[in-house]
């Protein structure tokens, strides 16, 4: 399996990438346009119980470029957690991750909670410049929010995971960004592509990925015309040393194997930045092993050993 990794690896690496300046993390991945002003799509409302308030926000123009924002609002400068749901990166939504939302901001952080245009809305790198563009809005009206823009944290479940580490690697390193967590993040599409080729695994879900990977390449294969965009996708390729810390957590037995972690921390290290790799026994994916006991705790002290 890690093999046929390599000789993709190796077939794709030929390919002459442009380097991406770090200062377009301001402005979104692809740098065109300044960070739009958040529109409200729905009225603050406050939780009694715990004094929180909650809106939704539109940071694009697209109907998938919203995000639930949850604060205290204190007047006090709060870390924040951006989360982005998985899904395949065809489907999912942000309305599925309320609860880990809450808990999250029952914790005292300021809390996003991400939508982002699906592969069936626009290919990669859509998803990333989504993820950033959300993240760049949040900073430039972190007083609305009760918000430190220089000290939060991403978490990603699965597809959601590969975005979110997508984050951590962009540029040379991303303002304000103290660590990226992944539950079974997909940070090689290159690895998920070899994993699922129907002449060597009966894995339906491995399959699925291999199908759902090239969607997000714009349907196409990782060769010719299209071996820049499966450039982009693969995570570690983009390392530098400035980038943030990353923890990631799989299931020994799921179809994101713990190699895809492994894989990535290998690479990382080549540039000083420090990759975590947990497993869990089982099959479990994304959401389900993070509400496996002992989970969410482990993933909430890896977080506040960096952002408080």
């Amino acid at each position: 399996m890690r093999i046929a990794v390599h000789v993709g690896a190796l077939a794709l690496a030929a390919v002459v990438l442009t380097p991406i300046s770090a200062n377009a993390v301001s402005v979104g991945a692809t740098a065109a346009q300044p960070t739009p002003s958040p529109s409200v799509a729905t009225s603050a409302t406050t939780d009694d119980v715990y004094g929180l308030s909650t809106e939704t926000i539109a940071y694009g123009a697209h109907k998938r470029q919203q995000m639930d924002v949850w604060w205290t609002p204190d007047g006090q400068q709060r870390p924040g957690v951006f989360l982005i749901h998985g899904g395949w990166w065809s489907s999912g939504d942000k309305r599925y991750m309320k609860e880990i939302t809450r808990s999250y901001a029952e914790l005292g952080y300021t809390v996003f909670n991400l939508n982002y245009r699906l592969s069936g809305d626009a290919a990669w790198p859509a998803q990333r410049t989504d993820a950033l563009t959300a993240i760049a809005t949040a900073r430039k009206f972190a007083d609305r929010w009760s918000f430190d823009p220089g000290n939060y944290v991403v978490v990603g479940f699965s597809a959601g995971g590969h975005i979110a580490a997508a984050v951590g690697t962009y540029g040379d390193g991303v303002s304000g960004l103290k660590g990226v967590v992944g539950l079974s993040p997909i940070t090689s599409p290159l690895q998920a592509y070899a994993d699922g080729d129907a002449r060597k695994t009966t894995d339906l879900n491995k399959r699925r990925l291999r199908k759902a990977a090239i969607k997000l390449a714009g349907g196409c294969a990782p060769k010719g015309k299209c071996a820049r965009v499966w450039a982009s996708m693969e995570v570690a390729w983009h390392a530098s040393r400035r980038d943030a810390p990353m923890l990631t957590i799989h299931s020994q037995d799921e179809f994101v194997p713990p190699s895809q972690g492994i894989l990535l921390r290998e690479m990382l290290a080549k540039v000083g930045v420090p990759v975590t790799v947990l497993t869990q026994p089982g099959i479990n994916h994304s959401a389900p092993l993070y509400r496996e006991p002992g989970v969410a705790e482990r993933v909430q002290t890896w977080i506040a050993e960096r952002i408080g």
